[in-house]
């Protein structure tokens, strides 16, 4: 294996890093308390205090999921998703089963890898999500609480705007 090809071509380096404080607000907060930082993202929102990669990849640290909250499976056919949990437990599905992931444990998904994420325990759980190549994600964590009200066509539409496929419920594996 080798290295890319170069995408700088300077000789002197150049200063061009982007530093976010712990201490910076999240972009999205929850009424349920759950926080999402914008650590880095594709491309620039407008709203974030992180990094824009220019599409190499979106990094977003989910703070105080709450018990009970998680997604349906489901896959991606243009991006890889991974997963680091930070604090608390996570249930995290790898497509065949779920596994418990605790503080400091990784699950990486490749495009097309079904997966899904829950929070079976009784307290909050923070994980990172990374998002490989970048893609705006951020369009699908700031819609993605008023799907409920969309028709079943807007709904579908959504979803596949935002890359995000979910499996039939009946098909998939059941959180138990």
């Amino acid at each position: 294996m080798s290295y890319p090809e170069p995408r700088y071509f300077g000789d002197d380096g150049e200063i061009s890093a982007v530093f976010r404080p712990a201490d910076a607000e999240p972009e999205l907060a929850a009424p349920s308390g759950m926080k999402t930082y914008y650590l880095a993202t594709g491309r620039p929102t407008g709203r974030q205090h992180g990094a824009a990669t220019d599409g190499e990849f979106g990094l977003y640290n989910v703070v105080g999921l709450p018990p009970g909250a998680g997604t349906g499976t489901h896959f991606h056919k243009t991006m890889s998703e991974s997963f680091f949990v930070t604090d608390g437990a996570v249930s995290l599905f790898d497509g065949e089963r779920w596994v418990e992931g605790t503080k400091g444990d990784f699950l990486y998904v490749p495009p097309g890898g079904l997966h899904s994420f829950y929070n079976r325990s009784d307290e909050p759980a923070s994980f990172l999500m990374l998002f490989t190549p970048g893609a705006p994600r951020e369009g699908y964590f700031e819609g993605i609480g008023a799907v409920a009200g969309l028709s079943e066509e807007e709904r579908n539409r959504f979803f596949v705007e935002h890359d995000s496929y979910f499996i039939d419920a009946r098909k998939g594996p059941k959180v138990d």
